[in-house]
């Protein structure tokens, strides 16, 4: 289990040019080519993964399936994004198929939260970057689907996740990157704009 501090920044598609611009002066290496990404949402009959995450509440945690559709081989990671009082994790997972097709037809058990079914896809571009220990993520084109295939929109801005090890200072961080901080979450926007969801 490995702890890290997450920020996210909002930066909007007339702003890109000059964030990235902003790192690359800042020595920015490109990591990972960019790639699409597919997540599947997993949620209870209470929508408490989404609440929860409104109010800020810790612990908390977020169920999905991830997967690159643009990979000749598809492979389907389950994952938990968990937030905790004493810092943020991921766990992750290589599905067989005979568990991916349990968890989309029965839904995931899950000790929290109980049984949670998937209910929104989210297809976003993302390219990756470092400067110095800092990752820095870029999602653009961001489209939310429901589970049942309704198109539900799309976002007008880029996400921007800064992640760095849990000892980081954060001050300086944030220092580093002198632009407007928000709570940000691609799973809470799709799910206000799902109708079926609530």
């Amino acid at each position: 289990m490995s702890f890290r501090i997450e920020e996210k920044l909002m930066i909007s598609k007339e702003s890109l040019i000059d964030f990235k611009e902003f790192i690359f002066h800042k020595n920015a290496k490109t990591i990972y080519p960019r790639r699409k990404i597919t997540s599947l949402y997993f949620e209870n009959i209470r929508n408490q993964m989404y609440d929860d995450s409104i109010e800020g509440l810790v612990p908390r945690k977020k169920i999905r399936i991830r997967y690159y559709p643009e990979e000749t081989k598809k492979i389907h990671y389950l994952e938990m994004k968990i937030s905790s009082e004493e810092g943020r994790f991921k766990k992750r997972k290589i599905l067989n198929d005979e568990d991916y097709s349990k968890f989309i037809n029965d839904g995931i058990l899950d000790e929290q939260y109980g049984m949670c079914k998937p209910v929104l896809y989210i297809t976003y571009e993302r390219e990756y970057y470092l400067i110095d220990d800092v990752r820095v993520s870029i999602d653009i084109n961001i489209n939310y689907r429901s589970f049942n295939g309704d198109e539900l929109g799309s976002d007008s801005n880029c996400a921007v996740e800064l992640k760095a090890n849990i000892n980081k200072d954060r001050n300086n961080l944030l220092n580093t990157f002198p632009f407007q901080r928000v709570r940000f979450s691609k799973y809470c926007n799709g799910m206000q704009k799902n109708r079926f969801a609530f």
